[in-house]
This record gives C-alpha cells, sequence and structure tokens, in this order.
C-alpha cells in the first residue's frame, strides 16, 4: 500500500488560493475514483473537487472557512501501489496536524434569560380581578412602587375592597414572575443571549468586495423620477401576445435596451477602473451584470454582448442565467467579465437606493419599485406610473455632470420606448 496526496489543484487565472466551504469525506472513509472530497470557493465560483484515485482517506486538511495555497495537501489516501507522496518532495509544506474535516464545533445554544430582577418563578394565587376595561384603583404608593418596577397595574389582580389592588395584591405579582391569574396578562419577560455565526464562504466573499468597494471608490449618487406608464403599457401588450416560446418580459430587458443605446455616447461609463496602475479601460462590447440573490448570496451573471440582442433575447439569457446562479450551475465564465452593472429588487425596491459599484466597474444602475402617482401633466392631475432610477458612480472618473446626461438619456429612452427600437 501507498501514500497518495491529493493536493489543491492550479484553478488557473491567477487563482493562488482558495476556501474551503465544504468536505464530503472524513478520516476512514473508503472512496471511489471521481468521488467528491471537498468543495473550494476562489472569487464567486465553488468548485468540487473530486479524488483521482480510490483509496481510504487517512487524514484532511484544513478547517471550513480556512484559505488553502495552491499546491497544498488537502486530503491524503492509503491506495493500492507506490502512490504518490515520493513525488512531493519540494511542494509547499503543510499542516503539522490534520484538520479535521467537520465544520467547527457548534455554537453554544444562546444562554437562556434570566429571571427578571425581583421575580421569582411560581404559580400565582387566585385574586379576585377586574371587569375588562375597568381602570385599576391603587393607593399614591402602590402606584408609585409599580411604576419604579415598571409593572402595568392593569395587569396586577386585586383583593381589596372595591377591587383595589393592595401592597400584598403587587408583592404577590412580583413573587409570581408576572404571571397573575388566570386571564391576566403577564408582565413581558426581557429577551437576553446572543448567537455567533462564523462569516464563510460566498458571504465572505460578498463582505470582502462590497468592503473593497466602498473603500476604495468615491461614491456618488443620483436618483431621477421616470414614467413608465407608456413602457408598462407596450410590456403588458408583447407579453399578452408572445409567442409559445418567448419568455415573459420584466422590466430589465427594457433597462439593458437603455443602458445599449446610451453608452456609445458615454464610453467612460462602460468602463474599468484600474486604480492600481491608473488606467482606465473603455469597452466598445456592452456586458451587463444583472445582481442576483441567490440561496448562496448576491452573485452577478453577466449578460455578454447585450448590444446584439433584441428585447426576447435578452430576457432569455436573463432567464438561463439567473437560473444558472440560483442552482449553482453558473460557470465562472457567467459570473465575471462585466462593464456596467444593474441591481434591482422589483416590487421590493423601495422608493430609492444607493447601490454600491461593482468594482472595478465604474457606475450601477439601480431601478426601484414601480408605484402609480398623481402627476400634473397640462395643468392637469393624472395618475401615472411611475419609477425612480437610483445610479451610483465612481466620481473620479464620471463628474457629475455626465452622471446626470447619462440618467437623463436613459429616462428619455424609458418614457418614449419607441427610441428602443431604433437604430
Amino acid at each position: 500500500m501507498g501514500l497518495y496526496q491529493f493536493r489543491l489543484p492550479d484553478i488557473g487565472e491567477g487563482v493562488a488560493e482558495a476556501e474551503i466551504v465544504a468536505w464530503h469525506v472524513q478520516p476512514g472513509d473508503v472512496i471511489a475514483e471521481d468521488q467528491s472530497l471537498v468543495d473550494v470557493m476562489t472569487d464567486k465560483a465553488t468548485v468540487d473537487m473530486t479524488s483521482p484515485v480510490d483509496g481510504k482517506v487517512i487524514a484532511v486538511h484544513g478547517a471550513i472557512g480556512e484559505m488553502r495555497a495552491v499546491g497544498t495537501v488537502l486530503v491524503e489516501l492509503e491506495v493500492a501501489g507506490a502512490g504518490n507522496a515520493a513525488d512531493a518532495a519540494g511542494q509547499p509544506a503543510d499542516d503539522p496536524q490534520p484538520s479535521p474535516a467537520s465544520p467547527a464545533a457548534p455554537l453554544a445554544a444562546p444562554v437562556a434569560p434570566p429571571p427578571i430582577a425581583g421575580f421569582a418563578a411560581g404559580t400565582a394565587p387566585a385574586f379576585t380581578t377586574r371587569s375588562a376595561g375597568e381602570a385599576p384603583l391603587a393607593a399614591p404608593a402602590t402606584r408609585c412602587r409599580a411604576h419604579e418596577l415598571g409593572i402595568p397595574l392593569q395587569y396586577v389582580p386585586a383583593s381589596g375592597p372595591g377591587g383595589r389592588i393592595t401592597p400584598d395584591d403587587l408583592e404577590r405579582y412580583i413573587a409570581s414572575g408576572g404571571l397573575g391569574a388566570a386571564g391576566c396578562m403577564p408582565r413581558r419577560a426581557a429577551r437576553d443571549g446572543m448567537a455567533e455565526t462564523r462569516i464563510i464562504g460566498m458571504r465572505r466573499k460578498i463582505a470582502e468586495k462590497m468592503e473593497d468597494a466602498k473603500s476604495r471608490i468615491p461614491h456618488i449618487g443620483y436618483v431621477e423620477e421616470c414614467d413608465l406608464t407608456e413602457l408598462e403599457a407596450l410590456r403588458g401588450d408583447l407579453n399578452s401576445h408572445r409567442q409559445e416560446d418567448q419568455p415573459k418580459l420584466t422590466f430589465l430587458p427594457f433597462f439593458i435596451r437603455a443602458l445599449v443605446r446610451a453608452l456609445p455616447a458615454f464610453p467612460k461609463i462602460n468602463a474599468h477602473f484600474d486604480d492600481d496602475a491608473g488606467v482606465l479601460r473603455e469597452f466598445a462590447g456592452v456586458h451587463v451584470g444583472v445582481a442576483t440573490q441567490t440561496p448562496a448570496g448576491l452573485m452577478v451573471p453577466v449578460i455578454r454582448h447585450a448590444e446584439t440582442l433584441d428585447i426576447w433575447s435578452c430576457a432569455s439569457e436573463l432567464i438561463r442565467l439567473s437560473t444558472a446562479a440560483r442552482d449553482g450551475s453558473a460557470t465562472r465564465e457567467e459570473l465575471s467579465g462585466s462593464t456596467i452593472t444593474i441591481t434591482s429588487l422589483g416590487a421590493l425596491g423601495g422608493i430609492a437606493s444607493t447601490p454600491i459599484i461593482n468594482r472595478p466597474e465604474v457606475a450601477i444602475i439601480g431601478p426601484n419599485k414601480l408605484v402609480e402617482r398623481p402627476m400634473v401633466q397640462s395643468g392637469q392631475v393624472t395618475v401615472r406610473k411611475m419609477m425612480n432610477l437610483s445610479s451610483s458612480f465612481d466620481h473620479r472618473i464620471v463628474d457629475g455632470h455626465d452622471a446626470a446626461l447619462f440618467v437623463q438619456q436613459l429616462k428619455r429612452s424609458l418614457e418614449h420606448p419607441a427610441l428602443l427600437f431604433m437604430d
């Protein structure tokens, strides 16, 4: 029998390390060739590492959430034959002791809140209670003590003459833990305790990317109000007459078409800024990233060369990419390379938002919620379907004047949707 060391391979594109996000084997497992060993994450792509050989797992290296360098040992296997341990000379050193395959020990359950000061658990005696809606009666001293303890007197059963709350009634209520008599609302207990969650995997990647973008890019925000009454009417008509093989249209294909029309006049906005090298790279093709919420976190699948797509093709590509992002089948190429990003929460879009730029891009567009508002047209009040268009720009590259002109161009195309189909 020999020792086979499975090392983190070179995944390409300059990746030097990867994060362990899930183990599929443990020491003692007997595995077959092509069986899943471990999932690792690089940038925004999760890669399933499979075994190249049959064997028995002797040790695994690296805890979930740990970063491992390319070339370091992840799994040691006992295999038939000589194995490959003899070929490991000169390879990067590994952990002196193998790390457990299972995730870090589960966090302790939240600590139960302690009793409220002055309260003891118990069962309250049966007291005479007042009628519903009847104001509680009590002497000033009793009221003062109840106020100091934060006890609403309407919940304290009374045993005094005429339904008066006596000092003994208040003390019994305190001793009962605020339970009172049947039908009497208890005092709400304070909540205490804390739960900790380790931020790993996709959530950590998102956090790092957002922190990097926010700390390095001076954002300038711009919000414009758009009248989408005509666009909504067009969208509804197209959907009602679409063919069976055509997807249902959302607003996003129209927004992407508006970007395609506007960006040639604003080449600095369809660009990447390499601030380390001090170089702005302007792109002829429009590669639109669409921020998509998935079970694993926020991903940005990319519609490449959106300038070549009509409305229906764009809608089909949106569905294909968003589905791939949500089910985890999207490739690294489908999740990278955008030149400008759209982020939309649909019906949850709110009145306005402050989107964070997807670095190294220099702009991001955030459509908000479509609502009906009373508007004045030709001196008459009429109801229109309105949407605010939020946006952020890298102020190192895009001046406020150019940002406003760009958004106004988008607004014109969206408010007069016939322009979207004019070349």
